[in-house]
């Protein structure tokens, strides 16, 4: 089972995830992002690369795509909140939206 995280692991792991455009879930201990590309190809193009880091690292997103708009949440339901893997999954779909 993986660990909700602690308020100061949530300080160094979450908040930067905060400041690059993710946002806290209303009544959930969750984050959310709406990435928008080009087109509908680049859209499902970043959902096959983060469905592949999402394999790798046993962690699935909840997210929804609508032609070129890609909207993410990440929770870690084991863990009944945020946990290191959704700060891991979230790093990583930073980095594969931007190139």
């Amino acid at each position: 089972m993986t660990d909700k995280l602690t308020d100061e692991k949530r300080a160094t792991q979450i908040a930067p995830l905060l400041a690059n455009g993710w946002t806290e879930v209303d009544g959930r201990d969750a984050i959310f992002k709406t990435f928008v590309f080009k087109n509908f190809v680049e859209a499902f193009g970043f959902m096959t690369r983060a469905a592949i880091w999402a394999e790798k690292l046993n962690h699935h997103p909840e997210w929804s795509n609508v032609y070129k708009t890609v909207d993410v949440t990440l929770t870690t339901h084991d863990a009944d909140g945020l946990s290191a893997l959704d700060a891991k999954l979230a790093t990583r779909m930073d980095t594969l939206a931007e190139g």
